[in-house]
């Protein structure tokens, strides 16, 4: 019998034949793998989640003059005492690799284009934090073409972090404390599992929970910046690319299994929002992100979410530490809570009626 991860191949073949408008692909009707659905079994009580957006600890590209004066090695430290859980999950933007041009960028001698490439050392820093889960679907794990999308599988995989986005690897499924979670993640961008082919993403997700007892969603997709704080409810167009309809397929793919799904790539906080009692963050803005990044004004505060839900996967409540960095200082907490603000007010603005109660500092829980 083969196994669901030695398929992948073969079923993203179908899976990712669309256009950038996210045309529907074909999907292939035969299972995954054959296999009765998971049969009912009890679990914890309470699974607990901690979730940032963006990593990128420094680049040593175009020159390591864009690495931190410590080596990344005091990155986390001002939020390590928060980054526990059962998974504890980053977008981890950029590649590791130790050497080698941008596949992407023609001027080495200045800062006119963004192409991220952390020392391969970086990766034991992310792991000692507590990152157990990461996404590697966003617009950066390509800037060092295939050697460095597989040098970082092979230092990810070293590491034993779970990870996902990537048409070879476009899902892991795993188990921690007897519970068998399993790790999606899409984006618009080249070589990654699109977010533009709902459809598609739908039947993945399905056949996933299937087999798993949680199905962790993560996306890439929005436009960026300040001017994009708000969720639009449509296709977002960025720099003449479809960044996704990324209201549409948070709900699609709770539709057809999702448990929970956290957004990243705006670089800024967004709303959050509850839909069929499962969690969805649209943003989780710049959590590390050492170097060309902008940290001004929203750019440079963001969430640290502990979220808890059931054992069916459905959201309990969230605490919500705010954070802040600058190129001075680096990472730190802040004590104004601005994160936990800015995602109350969005929500409030961009999903009235929403199903959240925000009235105690820091916390999210259901309305009653």
């Amino acid at each position: 019998m083969k196994s669901l991860n030695a398929l992948a191949l073969c079923f993203l073949s179908a899976l990712l034949l669309f256009s950038c408008e996210g045309n529907r692909a074909s999907v292939p009707t035969a299972p995954l793998v054959q296999t009765d659905s998971i049969q009912k079994k009890t679990i914890k009580d309470t699974i607990n989640i901690t979730a940032v957006g963006d990593i990128m600890l420094g680049s040593a590209y175009p020159s390591k003059a864009n690495l931190p004066a410590d080596d990344a090695l005091n990155s986390f430290q001002a939020v390590t005492s928060y980054l526990k859980g059962d998974l504890v999950f980053g977008n981890l933007e950029g590649c590791f690799l130790n050497n080698g041009k941008s596949t992407k960028c023609k001027d080495t001698s200045g800062n006119s284009c963004f192409a991220f490439r952390m020392p391969e050392r970086y990766a034991g820093i992310i792991k000692d934090a507590g990152f157990n889960v990461m996404s590697i679907a966003n617009n950066h794990v390509g800037d060092f073409g295939s050697t460095g999308r597989k040098r970082t599988m092979a230092i990810l995989d070293s590491l034993q972090i779970n990870y996902a986005g990537l048409q070879s690897k476009p899902f892991q499924i795993f188990e921690i404390d007897s519970v068998k979670y399993a790790i999606c993640a899409f984006a618009p961008n080249e070589n990654t599992v699109s977010i533009n082919n709902l459809p598609a993403a739908k039947e993945l997700i399905s056949r996933l929970k299937q087999q798993v007892d949680i199905v962790v969603v993560s996306f890439h997709g929005g436009g960026e910046g300040a001017k994009f704080e708000h969720v639009p409810k449509k296709n977002e167009i960025f720099y003449q690319e479809n960044r996704g309809n990324v209201y549409e397929f948070a709900h699609g793919v709770i539709d057809a299994g999702a448990d929970i799904v956290l957004g990243h790539g705006p670089h800024v906080t967004r709303a959050v929002e509850l839909y069929k009692d499962k969690f969805i963050a649209y943003s989780l803005g710049n959590f590390c992100t050492y170097g060309m990044f902008s940290l001004k004004g929203p750019n440079g505060i963001a969430p640290l979410l502990q979220i808890k839900l059931n054992g069916k996967g459905d959201f309990i409540a969230a605490e919500v530490i705010s954070v802040k960095q600058d190129k001075i200082n680096g990472l730190r907490l802040d004590d104004q809570d601005a994160a936990f603000q800015k995602i109350k007010n969005l929500t409030d603005t961009d999903f009235p009626g929403h199903q959240l109660d925000f009235s105690e500092k820091g916390k999210i829980s259901r309305k009653n």
